[in-house]
């Protein structure tokens, strides 16, 4: 290799940009900027070529608007996709539809023609519904829906959030829940638990046709009502206050005769004696709900005996606090008295998976229960790095492993059925677009939910598959082909 072409080789981005310049610039002769850089004429001009071509190319003028960017075929079956796009992707009603055929495609289509397209379409979908394999499933959530009143039977498994359930029905009692379960089953639904919230048509239907499959209970629901009871309790405090602070003022300000001093002052004195006891009960019971929510119904927490302890001292709290005027509070502790067993079955199975890991890692239980325990700390608190070089110099080379392991076990434990809550709250776009539901429509809806990917999710691994992709671990194709259509790609 000659001196030059190596020299040129070795010149940086800068350079050679600055080499194109001069060139085109024409400040120094052609000799002298090669002689410079001791590089070639020839490279000199292929730096002035590159310089002249990037000019043209930012000088360049912008395409129209109106300019073609690609050809569309446009076919009764494109038609049909974009009816089918347009309803289950953008959510659009069957007016909306006939409004943009009329102003974008000048062409007519009737209400008629969209309900037997979507019919056809959901026909196909009902029958991969029901040609797939459930076996897979090892937790499924039960919950109930409701459209203009009509209860919606609703199942969807934990780990994928593969709806296998989605039913408009006139009743959510034993036979009806049974009913559709069975027809799960056939598909072979068999999990090892479900989980739900204290429904009785719902738990006693599961009961009838998998008695051996435990139903453990939703923590959801019932963190939901204890917050409702503790905050309607913060509000009568503040009200009593509120209603205190005024009397006083009134007193205060008012010239009144004895007689009427007086009985202000006895309502004075009831005034206080009411606001002490509804802050008092008011601050108990706040008390009670953050012990319940961070140390019996934490997913990190001790173990199933500890817990039930402190449970039936919450719910004893309750009772000597419920009184004949606070309904909501007795409704609370009857809900916990009936719901315990269920409600703290996850903490059995957390108990079985860390005695599972002791053994494989061959540690004493309560190492790893410490590493559990150790996960209910804020990875930015002090507290949480202290215990983590703790527990990383007493466990040495198996720390990462047993780290690693009790993370899969505390994330493959769920405890609520709330995906059914995230679920409804995605078909509520499609609900409110109609009076009605049809078996037709749910079954098109369920289809579209279960091979549609997921673009977002805080759950990484979820991120660009479909919940069949997840449930059933083999890729698919895209749901339009699964409808017997062939999608347009531009070439």
């Amino acid at each position: 290799m000659s001196p030059a072409l190596s020299i040129a080789a070795s010149l940086s981005p800068d350079v050679r940009q600055d080499i194109g310049i001069q060139l085109l610039s024409r400040s120094k002769p052609i000799s002298d900027i090669a002689a410079t850089h001791q590089v070639s004429r020839k490279f000199v001009y292929q730096q002035g070529d590159k310089a002249r071509q990037a000019l043209d190319e930012s000088f360049a003028p912008s395409k129209g608007d109106d300019d073609v960017l690609f050809h569309l075929p446009v076919t009764k079956n494109w038609l049909y996709q974009l009816i089918l796009g347009l309803v289950l992707i953008c959510h659009s009603s069957y007016r909306g539809v006939v409004e943009l055929f009329r102003d974008l495609f000048d062409t007519p289509i009737s209400i008629g023609t969209i309900h037997n397209r979507l019919d056809a379409a959901a026909a196909t979908a009902a029958e991969i519904n029901q040609s797939q394999d459930l076996s897979g499933i090892e937790v499924g959530l039960h919950d109930e829906i409701y459209q203009s009143n009509r209860p919606v039977l609703v199942g969807i498994d934990a780990a994928s959030t593969y709806c296998y359930l989605l039913q408009s029905v006139e009743r959510r009692d034993e036979e009806t829940w049974g009913w559709y379960l069975l027809d799960n089953m056939a598909q072979g639904f068999a999990p090892k638990y479900t989980i739900a919230d204290g429904g009785s048509g719902l738990r006693a239907g599961q009961k009838a046709v998998m008695p051996k499959v435990p139903c453990h209970g939703d923590v959801f629901h019932i963190q939901q009502q204890f917050e409702q009871v503790a905050n309607g309790l913060a509000r009568q405090a503040q009200g009593a206050t509120t209603r205190r602070v005024k009397l006083e003022q009134k007193i205060t300000q008012a010239k009144l005769t004895n007689n009427m001093t007086q009985k202000l002052t006895i309502q004075q004195v009831k005034a206080n004696r009411r606001e002490r006891g509804l802050v008092a009960r008011a601050r108990d019971v706040k008390i009670l709900l953050h012990w319940f929510e961070h140390d019996v119904m934490a997913l990190a927490g001790p173990e199933l005996a500890e817990r039930q302890e402190l449970f039936d001292f919450i719910e004893a709290e309750l009772q000597q606090r419920a009184g004949k005027q606070y309904s909501t509070i007795r409704k609370l502790r009857k809900a916990l008295h009936n719901q315990r067993d269920q409600l703290l079955a996850f903490a059995g199975v957390l108990d079985q998976k860390l005695a599972a890991l002791a053994a494989d890692f061959e540690l004493p239980l309560q190492v790893v229960r410490d590493i559990c325990l150790w996960h209910r700390k804020h990875n930015t608190s002090n507290a949480y790095w202290e215990r983590w070089t703790q527990l990383h110099r007493q466990l040495s080379d198996k720390f990462y492993g047993v780290m690693k392991a009790v993370e899969e076990a505390l994330k493959q434990t769920p405890r609520a059925s709330s995906l059914v809550e995230n679920l409804n709250s995605r078909l509520r776009n499609y609900f409110f677009l109609r009076r009605s539901l049809g078996d037709s429509y749910l079954s098109l809806l369920q289809f579209f939910c279960n091979h549609r990917c997921f673009s977002r999710s805080r759950v990484p691994e979820r991120v660009g598959k479909s919940p069949k992709q997840l449930l059933t671990g083999e890729t698919h194709p895209h749901w339009l082909e699964l409808l017997g259509f062939e999608r347009f790609q531009r070439a």
